[in-house]
């Protein structure tokens, strides 16, 4: 999410800043698919950076713009067989000619999948039907080894003709993936089937019936897991389903607006032309009709309603809006016709900020997914080293060593594949036996898994998040959220309110409360802090007007002074004003401490060089303050606050809240508030900061993970890594605990990928086959490989589950 500071920084210097782009990426069908598109993209030149997304099958690339186009590198990946697209921005922009909006693709796939997939089916079907003889039942022609050749030919020439494609192209571009081996296998036992049914004397059993079945089960396995992949993908689909199509536009013209007798402005339905919400400019003017969706970030100008925000704040209550109050785009305006002003349009409205960080935050990888990534990128050539190895094995020094096996083999022939005629073998070819095995482990092993283990977790965690109005920036913050030893809360505006009011206004001297607050509430006018709201409110309260100030100066964390009247006044902490040479009595210290003692902040008023009173202000604690603290002691972290309040003040908001006295920091500057993250993590802890403030982003940014409400400032949202929309406490926890849930799901995954694969390639391989007699054929191999693809995305939809309310 951009802050509006960023984006008038001066530019200093002539050339351009690297710049990010997201790319459709389709073709991707394993972690080695992913690995060599990571490969093509950072190679590339003037590319800095690529992360590739298996589930999400986006490319998240920073570039710089001086050296390549970002059709360039669609161009490039196209070429070598992932046909690539730029993603359509989110700010109405027209899409270039030839695009293909990724929901249209992904519905047309599925489709061509689900005729693939019923297709090889009824293949395998009559393949079973051909060896209903075992059991007695005899149907002429359907039991002839000719007619189970048909169907072979058929499965690879039909459903099974796009992974022989895909894998040939992969091949070719020296980027072998899960298709190359595949249709290795596939087309190898086709092959030999051939070969040994025109030259029977060479005593080859057919086994036609493992291509069909091979292909039938790893298409039915691959339907299912992109059944599974799109549940996951479910709630990101919903978000971008609240982004609204249409908006009312209200002409500014003569006759479009009237004037009522009690002088509110009405607005004339009729007049309103419906347009696209793309199209709409900020300070246009909207007419929302009850049961409509707010189109953009706006102002009310004219009308009262209720507006459900559920999609942003993950509250179903909805909330009153009337005129001067903001409202979202995407949320749902329910009881009363209104008009509103645009502020934000297009890519900068609420609801797109978020797609574009969830959708961000879906493509980060966790830090965990690293190992997977690098063996998945040699994964293919090693399969292919191991049944090089494996048949050459056999076939040399397995079969002759280990001959007595081969009788236990051909006991169980009708277990390893369904061949009539390879059962009636007495005895297994050893160039036979040798290149089954070589086939299964082709088959077999199987890097989708690894490849999906984190993003789907990642998708599923940041979905569930989104929903309940907790934005998590990527796989990395769940990784560093699940470490987690010390939690630090900034005081104002994060435990307490952040509306502050003002409680006592002590004068020195000959002075009146009524000049003190004056002068206090012209100094605050030059700064946004909380405590300087209170004394404004305080001061409008009374009808107190701002006297003419300029020099407005603020020091962060100290205090704000501004020149009125010749007269340099100033508005602080007893120290800063010290070091400046003001005169503070005793007095002054012994009202300040009674007021610290009594949970308030004194602020030090003075005029030049000498102290003309006090103010007292006090900030309520958050409702859920006190039991989120204790929610995070009990999970098994350290709770600490850390903020620049005065320690008298500070120890009595931690001892409302139950953190120990020892674990509050009071007294302290925005730099010193990071220093002291940083003595924490020198010291071994894993530290997570919560703030909310423009002095709360260096320590945001220093901590380990950094968590922001959602009403802080931009600069405090733009740090944080985890956002809580709903501008509740409590979620620090929910985060907390999703986080943590979501990254156990990724450690599952990993185990179970990496399991299956150090299991599964040696039983493929035979390593039981002298022993046991076990020996798997292609068939069982890919319906095995297969499942576990749909077993790793499975355990990432539990997820949603586990995390239930």
């Amino acid at each position: 999410m951009q802050s509006p500071l960023l984006d008038t920084a001066p530019d200093i210097t002539d050339t351009p800043a690297n710049q990010t782009i997201a790319l459709d990426v389709s073709g991707m069908k394993c972690a080695g698919c992913v690995k060599a598109v990571e490969n093509q993209l950072t190679q590339y030149p003037g590319v800095v950076s690529a992360t590739v997304n298996l589930v999400t099958e986006v490319a998240m690339v920073e570039y710089s713009p001086e050296v390549v186009q970002p059709t360039d590198l669609a161009h490039r990946l196209t070429d070598i067989g992932f046909p690539t697209q730029l993603r359509q921005s989110l700010d109405g922009d027209e899409p270039p000619p030839g695009y293909v909006d990724p929901v249209e693709r992904h519905r047309q796939e599925a489709r061509e999948q689900l005729w693939r997939v019923a297709i090889a089916l009824v293949l395998l079907i009559l393949s079973g039907i051909g060896h209903l003889d075992h059991f007695g039942w005899h149907i002429p022609g359907l039991s002839a080894i000719e007619f189970h050749w048909g169907l072979a030919t058929l499965a690879l020439i039909g459903p099974g003709r796009t992974i022989l494609v895909d894998g040939w192209r992969g091949l070719r571009h020296n980027i072998p993936n899960m298709n190359s081996l595949i249709g290795l296998g596939a087309v190898t036992a086709y092959i030999t089937s051939v070969v040994a049914l025109l030259f029977p004397q060479l005593g080859w059993e057919c086994f036609f019936d493992e291509p069909v079945m091979l292909l039938g089960f790893i298409l039915l396995g691959r339907t299912l897991e992109q059944q599974a992949r799109t549940r996951a993908a479910a709630a990101m689909q919903s978000l971008i389903a609240l982004k609204p199509t249409l908006a009312r536009l209200i002409p500014v013209q003569e006759g479009s607006l009237a004037t009522q007798a009690n002088g509110q402005a009405a607005f004339m339905p009729s007049s309103a032309v419906e347009i696209a919400a793309e199209k709409v400019k900020v300070g246009e003017w909207l007419q929302v009709l009850p049961g409509e969706k707010i189109p953009v970030d706006g102002q009310v100008i004219v009308g009262q309603t209720t507006v459900n925000e559920a999609m942003l704040t993950g509250e179903s209550v909805p909330v009153t809006k009337q005129a001067g109050d903001l409202v979202a785009a995407g949320t749902l305006n329910q009881t009363g016709a209104i008009a509103i002003r645009a502020t934000r349009t297009g890519k900068d409205t609420t609801i797109a900020q978020i797609i574009a960080l969830v959708e961000a935050a879906q493509t980060r990888k966790a830090p965990i997914q690293g190992l997977a990534d690098t063996i998945a990128g040699y994964f293919t050539y090693g399969v292919m080293a191991i049944a090089l190895v494996t048949f050459l094995f056999w076939y040399f020094i397995g079969i002759p060593l280990f001959g007595e096996a081969a009788g236990v083999m051909a006991q169980s022939a009708h277990l390893m594949h369904t061949s009539s005629h390879a059962a009636m073998m007495p005895h297994p070819s050893p160039l036979l036996l040798s290149l089954k095995l070589a086939i299964a482990v082709l088959v077999i092993a199987c890097p989708c898994a690894l490849g999906l283990a984190t993003p789907t977790a990642i998708l599923v965690g940041c979905g569930v998040g989104a929903e309940r109005g907790l934005l998590i920036r990527g796989g990395d913050v769940l990784e560093n959220v699940h470490r987690l030893q010390t939690v630090v809360f900034d005081k104002t505006g994060t435990l307490t309110t952040g509306h502050p009011v003002i409680t006592d206004c002590v004068p020195m001297g000959d002075g009146s409360v009524t000049r003190l607050l004056q002068l206090a509430a012209t100094v605050e006018s030059g700064t946004r802090h909380p405590l300087a709201e209170a004394i404004r409110q305080g001061a409008q309260q009374q009808e107190l007007t701002l006297l003419p100030a300029e020099n407005f100066q603020t020091e962060a964390g100290c205090g704000v002074s501004a020149l009125i009247e010749g007269q340099m006044v100033r508005v602080g902490t007893a120290d800063w004003l010290l070091s400046l040479g003001v005169n503070i009595p005793e007095t002054a210290y012994d009202q300040s401490e009674k007021l610290s003692n009594a949970g308030k902040t004194p602020c030090f008023v003075a005029v030049d060089t000498t102290l003309i009173g006090l103010i007292a202000i006090q900030d309520t604690l958050r409702p859920d303050a006190h039991e989120t603290v204790q929610q995070l002691q009990n999970i098994g972290l350290r709770v600490m606050m850390v903020t620049g309040d005065q320690t008298a003040v500070a120890s009595a908001i931690a001892h409302s809240v139950g953190i120990s006295p020892q674990d509050v920091v009071a007294e302290v500057r925005p730099e010193a508030k990071a220093s002291i993250i940083t003595q924490l993590q020198q010291q071994g802890t894993r530290v997570a900061m919560i703030g909310d403030g423009i002095n709360d982003a260096p320590a945001l940014a220093q901590a380990d993970v950094s968590i922001s409400l959602h009403s802080s400032t931009a600069v405090a949202i733009e740090t944080a890594e985890i956002v809580l929309m709903r501008d509740r406490l409590q979620d620090v926890v929910e985060a907390i605990r999703l986080s943590r849930a979501a990254f156990n799901t990724i450690r599952q995954n990993l185990f179970w990928a990496f399991a299956y694969n150090i299991v599964g390639i040696p039983i493929a391989a035979g390593v039981l086959l002298p022993t046991q007699g076990i020996v798997l054929s292609p068939s069982v191999a890919g319906a095995i490989m297969a499942f576990s693809s749909v077993s790793v995305v499975t355990n990432s939809l539990f997820l949603r589950r586990m995390v239930k309310d």
